[in-house]
């Protein structure tokens, strides 16, 4: 149980560096044989990924329709962040992320 909150938790971590790696890339001005290169790195690391996601979707997915919206997203994102936010000053430093575990049971993250 907690190797699955463990990899949601880093599936989690890798989607928001995959979005935003993708992000930067595509904004670069960089060579094509670079962008190229790190868009089939994305791709890769999502597909290997793609198990966790359909697991972490479930988790968010409130109301079963298979997707997540921004509510239901930032619902369980809020929940995330103040669960982690142990000293309550409204900042994540880096020894609260670095006990991020998802609960399969609650959607919420779990142990620390």
């Amino acid at each position: 149980m907690r190797a699955v909150g463990n990899r949601m938790a880093r599936m989690v971590v890798a989607c928001v560096f995959a979005a935003a790696c993708a992000s930067a890339t595509a904004q670069s001005n960089a060579q094509p044989q670079a962008e190229a290169n790190a868009q089939a790195r994305n791709e890769k690391a999502l597909q290997a990924g793609y198990v966790e996601t359909k697991e972490l979707l479930r988790l968010m997915d409130k109301d079963k329709n298979g997707k997540v919206s921004k509510k239901e997203f930032m619902t369980f994102m809020e929940a995330e962040f103040d669960r982690l936010d142990s000293d309550k000053n409204g900042e994540l430093d880096v020894e609260e992320l670095s006990h991020v575990q998802v609960s399969k049971h609650t959607g919420g993250t779990i142990g620390r």
